[in-house]
């Protein structure tokens, strides 16, 4: 995306700021935040709670920096795991200087909307309403959505997009940088999220897992990397990770007869990382069964899926 927008590549201050992407599940917020920075940085499946806990997504251009906090779908749940997760995304909201709410626009409103617009009204930041998956609502349909949307919040601008088909995200990052005030470049410019190394490569191979397998088995599944090593005489990243799962029953279908459903997660994983990395790369895959960690406290901290 031309990060040298409008007048905003002519101001004399540098602009910065954190902003939030916010919603319920499945509503599309990773999509956009890819679209936003123009790399795949979060990982997106059709399936809802994907995220399970905030990345950050950083977008440079000459005279900003915009620093956006991806964050899990906020809804309820009396599982450890989901929990977590939703604190994940309240307390996102703390510190940030704007929020974007998604919407699905194909949905009508549920209380997980009328709670998160509780939750920014107690936040007090400015809020830009971002309308999402407009390419499957009929267009006469879309203004009375607007109009009744109006209604609920003062939002700062309401942005009708379809981030699946790359229309409209330009439109809401013009809105967001209307909000940024003056302020330091926190990052790098070069740098397009503060996630590491083994995040992303654990990321990417959970997202793998979640197209791949249906039911519970995406849920009950956590990733850990164990060793990055990076060979410059084969020109060749090498990566040992452990895939979890809950019971023993689920370790067969990750693996798979003959070992050929973890070799599918590992080719497409790997896939993936060359094409990110742009060079060559070797994932070693084991599968190992820790029991109910989704609900073990002790099981969740050593995962890194705690707050």
């Amino acid at each position: 995306m031309d990060t040298d927008l409008h007048q905003y590549g002519k101001q004399t201050c540098f602009r910065s700021g954190f902003v939030a992407i916010v919603g319920a599940p499945n509503v599309g917020k990773s999509t956009l935040l890819n679209q936003l920075l123009g790399e795949k940085v979060a990982i997106t499946t059709p399936k809802p709670q994907t995220t399970r806990r905030q990345v950050k997504g950083i977008l440079t251009g000459d005279k900003f920096q915009i620093v956006f906090v991806d964050t899990p779908g906020i809804h309820e749940s009396n599982k450890p795991l989901n929990k977590i997760s939703v604190r994940w995304a309240t307390q996102a909201l703390a510190d940030v200087d704007a929020v974007v709410f998604v919407i699905d626009a194909t949905r009508r409103r549920r209380g997980q909307e009328f709670a998160i617009l509780d939750l920014l009204k107690k936040v007090g930041q400015p809020v830009v309403l971002v309308l999402n998956k407009i390419d499957r609502v009929a267009k006469e349909t879309l203004l009375p959505i607007i109009a009744e949307l109006k209604d609920t919040y003062p939002f700062e601008a309401i942005v009708p997009i379809s981030a699946k088909y790359e229309s409209g995200a330009y439109y809401v990052l013009d809105e967001i940088l209307r909000l940024l005030s003056e302020g330091p470049q926190y990052f790098n410019g070069a740098i397009i999220t503060d996630q590491s190394r083994e995040d992303l490569v654990a990321e990417f191979i959970r997202e793998k897992i979640f197209l791949f397998t249906e039911q519970e088995i995406p849920y009950s599944t956590a990733v850990n990397v164990e060793e990055i090593e990076d060979n410059q005489e084969q020109q060749i990243t090498k990566i040992s990770a452990t895939i979890f799962v809950e019971k023993q029953s689920q370790k067969g279908i990750i693996v798979g007869k003959d070992g050929r459903f973890i070799k599918k997660i590992g080719i497409f994983a790997r896939e993936e990382l060359e094409s990110f990395w742009g060079k060559k790369v070797h994932i070693d895959l084991r599968v190992r069964v820790l029991k109910d960690w989704s609900r073990d406290d002790r099981a969740l901290r050593r995962l890194g899926l705690t707050t």
